[in-house]
């Protein structure tokens, strides 16, 4: 595969769980970009004389999660599931504040994988329920600085499978 390009979503995962389809087209890194704060002098009007860094820029990516079986509900909703494990009748929708945070891993179909160790995801059941669309979860994940202190995410080749 040629590393040189990033592309094309092959499997989305929360902690070991792979979440399921992702609508064609829905996947948008989303983010703020970086921030400096420009410093000026009277004497030089055409242009800062000092540029000093405030905040690297930030990925906040967004996408529907089409697969909406139960247990994909449960895995970016939180709430509850009816029935028993392999055969689930239906699922609940929390009925306290949901904080569904952990680790996320997104595998690229170009041989590479992101990792973000610290991620929350923000979601509601959207879209519009008519025969020629299906209903999706909006999702939003939120990228939060890991409590070790280290790198944010981080993209790297994909393991090989043994």
């Amino acid at each position: 595969m040629n590393k040189k390009f990033i592309y094309g979503i092959a499997v989305v995962k929360f902690d070991t769980a792979t979440i399921g389809y992702i609508e064609k087209g829905s996947w948008d890194w989303g983010g703020t970009k970086s921030e400096a704060l420009d410093v000026d002098a009277e004497q030089v009007p055409d242009a800062p004389v000092l540029t000093i860094p405030q905040k690297n820029g930030q990925i906040s990516p967004t996408f529907n999660l089409i697969q909406l079986d139960y247990e994909n509900l449960k895995k970016v909703l939180g709430g509850t599931l009816v029935g028993s494990a392999g055969s689930y009748t239906g699922w609940k929708a929390p009925t306290s504040l949901v904080n569904l945070s952990g680790k996320w891993t997104i595998d690229f179909v170009s041989g590479q994988t992101m990792t973000i160790p610290n991620g929350m995801i923000l979601a509601n059941l959207g879209g519009k329920l008519t025969l020629t669309e299906v209903s999706k979860v909006e999702c939003q994940l939120k990228v939060v600085k890991p409590e070790d202190g280290s790198s944010p995410y981080e993209i790297n080749d994909t393991p090989e499978e043994g």
